[in-house]
């Protein structure tokens, strides 16, 4: 089964708690630059999730589903890891030009339904890791009003050392993905810049996105741009100040492979846009 090999080989660990399906909180990967230059330059990365973007003041991000991309597809080393209160940290070494991918992605199924009884039933239980061995077993096939989602989840950002590359910036092919046109480091203040959404390997029409500016906790509003998928999957974003954003994108429909009966994905990244 198709999602058996998807729920086994996605990072299902409990890196993301169930806390950050609030919308209220938002996970993030917040380097402390996106564009570096010299020889073999080192990077620093906060990862939190809190209520404000990019201001640790809810708990941290686990850094057990990290993976890091380099830009000829090699796997990247985390070094000095620690996990706070608030936030953990880790630090890349760039000893290779080009743009390097750092990202958690988690997809799988879920399922609801009833009892005879009458009583709501769910897979997994909360707080438990899924299983993908144990769905057939453990989901009723013909139970009452059953539900079957096949979700996913990914956390992004980027960061090149000297002259960019788009290796990485390709798609897996699995649940909701942004491919970007414009190239995620290139991006300035007052330009416009493009990205496709992606679900399954295909064009996402009508993914809702929200892209947040940073310092949101010293402004009386959001700020947030919203905008809406067009039939290509494409988006078009106009950067109003520099700094960092964050880029948040929901999507859902019913066209889900069997034994799903929906499909949902959400993607979260963060972006530096750059003063011209």
């Amino acid at each position: 089964m198709r999602f058996k090999k998807i729920a086994s080989l996605a990072l299902l660990a409990g890196v993301i708690t169930s806390s950050i399906n609030s919308h209220a909180h938002r996970a993030w990967l917040l380097p402390a630059s996106t564009t570096l230059s010299g020889e073999s330059p080192w990077v620093g990365i906060d990862a939190a999730v809190s209520n404000d973007v990019f201001h640790a003041d809810y708990h941290a991000l686990g850094l057990g589903g990290v993976t890091v991309t380099g830009p000829k597809g090699e796997s990247v080393e985390m070094h000095n890891q620690a996990e706070g209160k608030h936030r953990s940290i880790f630090d890349l070494n760039l000893t290779e030009e080009g743009t390097y991918k750092i990202a958690i992605a988690m997809a799988g199924l879920s399922a609801s339904w009833e009892t005879e009884d009458g009583e709501r039933r769910r897979w997994p239980g909360r707080g438990q890791r899924p299983d993908p061995a144990k769905f057939d077993s453990e989901v009723p096939k013909e139970a009452k009003n059953l539900k079957v989602t096949q979700s996913s989840r990914r956390i992004e950002t980027f960061v090149t050392a000297g002259a960019p590359s788009d290796d990485v910036l390709a798609a897996t092919g699995v649940g909701l993905e942004l491919v970007p046109v414009t190239h995620p480091n290139d991006l300035y203040q007052g330009e416009a810049a493009e990205f496709r959404f992606l679900i399954d390997g295909k064009p996402a029409k009508g993914v809702e996105v929200t892209i947040l500016p940073g310092g949101m906790r010293y402004r009386s509003s959001q700020d947030a741009i919203e905008v809406k998928s067009d039939k290509k999957g494409l988006i078009s974003v106009e950067w109003p100040i520099a700094g960092m954003y964050f880029i948040e994108a929901e999507y859902a429909d019913d066209k889900a492979k069997k034994p799903a009966t929906s499909r949902a994905g959400t993607y979260f990244a963060t972006v530096e846009v750059l003063p011209q």
